[in-house]
């Protein structure tokens, strides 16, 4: 037992799990010990192990050869891969790119970092400056170069950390001047975006002898150049869809992430290598200094330091891998188990005949192990063994009616595309948590390639048909169009706009809005509370009609016989195509809404995951608003900019919340399973489905905010329970000193006020694609005339709701721009029949507290609320209670509400 407690890897795993700087101190142990402060340099029990005599484990010896053995045996040689001086442009396109690797030898020969890129010399330039660890943990680690250089120097580690920093060009600018992208490479359709939108695609690469990369595809299905400045690397490459032995390739098949368990580099060529057939064994080569080597799209890479290197690589994205990077975004897993896996990854169906590609009889999975919500895929290949060692590299799934490795696999698009999911919807799908962009990011930046590259619109078509269904969506528009007797789109106009979960298009000044998100229902519900509150604002002579779109038409799109057709509906009465596809229960079937506020209060606000060939989809046309959208503009705004857009949201907001609610019908308890009645008779039927859904999130809310990730420290998590209020309906009804309950009046709320859903006036810019801030004008005369878009999360509840959004996401914590909205809002935020009682009810009730309602209402929000507090206020992750963080976050709050007690 003792030998195993003081076995390194554990100690190792336990001392970068800490995350953070790190500084070795010549073992793990002595280093984990000294970062916990448990021990002293000088400790006795650390400078004398213990000796044993009569114990072996095989076990440990070879982990013990893996830690000392010498790579000075793999001598140099020509390898599998082709090797040139330098290729044409169109060289380079015609034979390699999208087709093999291949190593070229005399790219980097200008660059200053052929001779400046030694260790010494980096050491003696750059040695205070902290980078990024290879990942080992959730936790960041980084170490000043010096002290890495140390740890080369002392370590005996199985599997060496190495330096793998993606922002070395911002903690160490000048090495960007010291090398230039090849000229081959430099096509980069990711660079159109802003580079803080960008996902990460360069890294700096440091490491000893036996560190190196395992087994990998490149992510997003990005191509890769590596340029080696010193050292030797040994490469091992497969071809796409062909996984190495040893190799386990998971796909979840709820979000399509991709994880790949693999042995580590060195324990790879030392323990599975040999074993190899001559014919199983990978295209290989070493790599000296000053080579580039070229890595195509989905090929399947491993690398070995052969002694201490230093290298730069970046990731990139052109018209050869375009396709294939668009088709990894989509969301599902089918297909991106066939990119990594190959036909390993194809369930029991038949791949559809094509001239191209002929008939492939499909396995099955039946494996008893096997987990719904996950697909694990090994290498087939069939390793001889020795000594009883299991190299995991037979293929998993028992029940396999036919052996698919003499089955045509290609890489082609038109090949992979197939195994799409067809029943989920791109558009508004959960996507891969891996992905290389996000959703909305992922929109915006296929959007700027339509408009940038006008030439590319052809293939930029083609991508955007993979990833979003843009090819679906425009038939849906196209039939839109003729109905209502609108222009048909330009070419301009053919993609959706903006980054929200709908498609959006623009055609001729009309804004034309299709509602995908979420099921049927939801979405129903969504336009039916819209035109509810549309009539509302009509008949009430509200000003803020004045600040919202203007309604052209609405109704639904329903797809039959291979054709699509448009119903109008304006919100009024049972829509007969609705009632044809989806019997919806409706408990105000009788109002003249049906569709509307109480029905969707009653269904339920959250969505629910929808598919792709659902009948029919509401949707809405609207007249285009003037102005910019904020989240376009902000950047290039000054504080004092802002500051009118403040004062007009908070008289905007202000109207919103004056709004007059739907009458309510008695209706009987909710038939729908996912929504609970509250069990409390005492609070009124308008806040029922609210404390019910916010009640179940607080009974788990431990889960809750671990689900989140890293985003919140495990100390808060811990004290949750103890902060939030034992029922939350204690946040909206109050007990007055005769004992008799006052409660709070629910108010209808927006729910989404993000800097997306605002347009601002008096802006003037160059390009609104602009990469950079640009010039701009700003007429202070008109920044206050605004307009707020997209309702269709319209609810009711706490206006505390809306003025989350506003601060954390619009005013980026600003207290003054909070403070600003505020002043011309001049509501309260307590409001009841008489608000004199609510007033005298909640005196010294911490309950009533704005700032404890906003903090509990983050707590248990259905999204990430708590990353964007600790993203803005980056001091309070070392907080140690959520009064602190209650307290700096919306004490201004408190502040107002003391100003409006009467």
């Amino acid at each position: 037992m003792y030998i195993l407690c003081n076995e390194e890897p554990l100690w190792m795993s336990k001392c970068l799990s800490i995350g953070g700087p790190l500084e070795y101190k010549g073992s793990w142990k002595k280093t984990t010990l000294s970062r916990l402060g448990l021990c002293s340099e000088n400790d006795e029990n650390l400078q004398k192990p213990r000796q044993f005599d009569g114990f072996n484990s095989l076990y440990l010896y070879r982990r013990w050869y893996r830690c000392f053995t010498s790579l000075s045996s793999f001598s140099f040689d020509d390898g599998h891969v082709e090797r040139k001086d330098d290729l044409l442009l169109n060289q380079f396109r015609s034979q390699y790119d999208g087709k093999g690797p291949v190593l070229l030898t005399k790219l980097a020969e200008t660059w200053p970092a052929r001779t400046k890129w030694t260790v010494q010399q980096l050491t003696k330039d750059f040695g205070e400056v902290p980078f990024r660890i290879s990942q080992r943990s959730p936790q960041k680690i980084t170490m000043k170069l010096k002290d890495y250089v140390s740890y080369m120097q002392l370590q005996h580690d199985e599997d060496p950390l190495y330096i793998f920093d993606d922002k070395f060009g911002e903690s160490a600018p000048a090495l960007l001047e010291d090398y230039s992208i090849p000229h081959l490479f430099q096509e980069e359709f990711f660079d159109i975006l802003d580079y803080d939108q960008r996902p990460a695609f360069r890294w700096l690469i440091i490491g000893p002898e036996r560190s190196g990369a395992s087994w990998h595809v490149d992510p997003g299905l990005t191509s890769a150049w590596n340029t080696l400045l010193c050292g030797r690397k040994r490469w091992a490459l497969y071809p796409p869809g062909r996984v190495p032995g040893g190799v386990t390739v998971h796909v979840n098949d709820e979000d399509g992430d991709v994880d790949i368990e693999t042995p580590t580099s060195l324990q790879w060529w030392l323990d599975i290598y040999p074993h190899l057939p001559e014919h199983e064994k990978p295209l290989e080569f070493t790599q000296l200094p000053g080579e580039t080597i070229f890595v195509p799209s989905g090929w399947w890479h491993c690398v070995l330091n052969l002694e201490t290197t230093v290298a730069v690589t970046q990731n990139f994205v052109n018209q050869s891998n375009f396709q294939h990077v668009c088709l990894d975004m989509a969301p599902g897993h089918r297909h991106k188990g066939v990119c990594r896996a190959g036909l390993l990854a194809v369930p029991g169906n038949s791949v559809k005949d094509n001239e191209n590609h002929p008939s492939v009889p499909m396995s099955g999975w039946n494996h008893p192990d096997m987990s719904r919500k996950e697909k694990r895929f090994k290498g087939s290949e069939s390793l001889s063994t020795s000594n009883s060692i299991n190299h995991c590299s037979a293929f998993e799934f028992s029940g396999v009616q036919e052996s698919l490795e003499n089955q045509e696999f290609s890489y082609d698009i038109g090949f992979l595309s197939q195994f799409l999911e067809k029943e989920r919807d791109h558009y508004s799908s959960i996507w891969s948590p891996t992905n290389s962009l996000g959703q909305r990011e992922a929109r915006e930046w296929l959007r700027r390639l339509w408009f940038l590259k006008p030439e590319l619109r052809e293939l930029v078509w083609k991508g955007a048909c993979l990833a979003i269904n843009v090819d679906k969506w425009y038939s849906c528009l196209e039939e839109i169009c003729a109905c209502h007797n609108l222009p048909l789109p330009t070419e301009d106009e053919k993609l959706p706009v903006g980054t929200g979960s709908n498609p959006v298009f623009i055609v001729s000044g009309n804004v034309i809005k299709i509602y995908a998100e979420g099921g049927l229902a939801y979405s129903v519900h969504g336009l039916g509370t819209e035109l509810e509150f549309y009539d509302l604002l009509q008949k009430s002579g509200s000003p803020l009609i004045n600040h919202i779109p203007e309604i052209i038409a609405s109704g639904f799109l329903e797809y039959e016989d291979d054709i699509y057709r448009t119903v109008p509906w304006d919100g009024k009465g049972m829509p007969d195509v609705l009632v044809k596809h989806y019997p919806l229960e409706v408990s105000y079937a009788n109002s003249c809404f049906p569709l509307g506020l109480w029905s969707k209060q009653r269904f339920g606000t959250s969505s629910s995951p929808d598919v792709s060939n659902r009948p029919i989809w509401p949707y809405m046309v609207t007249r285009k608003c003037k102005g910019d959208i904020f989240a376009r503009i902000r950047d290039v705004l000054s504080k004092t900019d802002i500051l009118p857009l403040a004062s007009s949201l908070g008289v905007q907001m202000r109207n919103i919340h004056l709004l007059p609610l739907p009458h309510m019908e008695h209706v009987p308890k909710s038939g729908n399973s996912d929504v609970k009645d509250c069990d409390d008779a005492a609070v009124l039927p308008e806040w029922q489905q609210l404390v019910s859904t916010l009640n179940r999130r607080m009974k788990n809310v431990k889960k809750h905010l671990a689900n989140w990730g890293n985003s919140v420290p495990q100390a808060l998590i811990e004290k949750a329970e103890g902060y939030l209020p034992p029922n939350m309906d204690f946040l909206i009804k109050f007990v007055k000193d005769d004992g008799d309950l006052v409660h709070l009046l629910p108010s209808w709320i927006h729910s989404d006020i993000m800097d997306d859903n605002i347009l601002i006036e008096g802006i003037t810019e160059s390009s609104s694609f602009s990469n950079s801030k640009g010039s701009y004008e700003a007429d202070p005369e008109k920044m206050n005339a605004i307009h707020i878009i997209d309702f269709s999360d319209l609810s009711i509840g706490d206006p505390l709701c809306d003025i989350i959004p506003l601060h954390l996401d619009v005013f980026r914590g600003d207290t003054d721009l909070l403070r600003e909205f505020l002043r011309s809002y001049q509501l309260p935020l307590l409001r009841g029949q008489a608000n004199t009682d609510i007033y005298k009810s909640v005196k010294n009730s911490k309950f009533s507290r704005a700032s404890y309602r906003a903090m509990c209402y983050c707590m248990l929000h259905e999204d990430n609320v708590l990353a964007a507090i600790f993203s803005l206020w980056k001091e309070l992750r070392a907080a140690t209670s959520w009064e602190d963080i209650e307290n700096l976050v919306w004490g201004e709050l408190n502040r107002y509400q003391e100003s409006c007690t009467p």
